[in-house]
């Protein structure tokens, strides 16, 4: 890699660091490729980036980014996992390390704190964004639907004691 690619590569992942909101720093030693591959398309499908990366030129990328404190984990194989959901590449990361020991969390960050590997399962767990959004949902639609069916059964029940009071005056008739 010749020194023009290496200053792209450091500006696209800055960039990358950007537009992210957390950042997950983890060592693969020992996964073939074929795991590597299940273990990209596990954080593809949640709209995370997976990527190895080469530890200088990520420190470099890091500078002036609210990961910057990430910066000491950056020693042996490392690879990267970022999204914008908070969430998504940490509980694909946490998801992949549970079924195969070679992926090994180191740590992360989110909106500019560091977290520790256990802060990264911690953060795993939680529901994701696309999750909490349909909980909203729900309990956004449920009142209204109690509503409609509140003011409605009066009505109901006020047609049906005219109609019985209309029916008992017919048969006294």
């Amino acid at each position: 890699m010749n020194r023009d690619d290496k200053k792209d590569l450091v500006a696209r992942m800055h960039t990358e660091f950007g537009e992210s909101t957390v950042c997950i720093v983890t060592h693969y030693q020992g996964l073939t490729v074929a795991q590597m591959e299940a273990l990209r398309g596990k954080v593809r499908e949640v709209g995370a980036r997976f990527r190895v990366t080469k530890n200088r030129l990520t420190r470099l990328a890091l500078e002036g980014t609210e990961f910057e404190g990430l910066s000491d984990l950056f020693t042996g194989p490392t690879a990267i996992a970022t999204s914008a959901d908070p969430v998504a590449a940490a509980k694909a990361c946490a998801d992949f390390a549970k079924t195969n020991d070679k992926l090994v969390i180191l740590g992360g960050a989110m909106q500019g704190r560091v977290l520790d590997a256990d802060g990264v399962q911690a953060l795993a767990k939680m529901p994701s964004l696309d999750e909490l959004r349909g909980k909203l949902v729900g309990l956004l639609t449920t009142p209204a639907q109690r509503v409609a069916s509140v003011t409605q059964a009066p009505a109901g029940q006020l047609a049906r004691v005219l109609n019985a009071y209309a029916e008992s005056q017919g048969e006294a008739a």
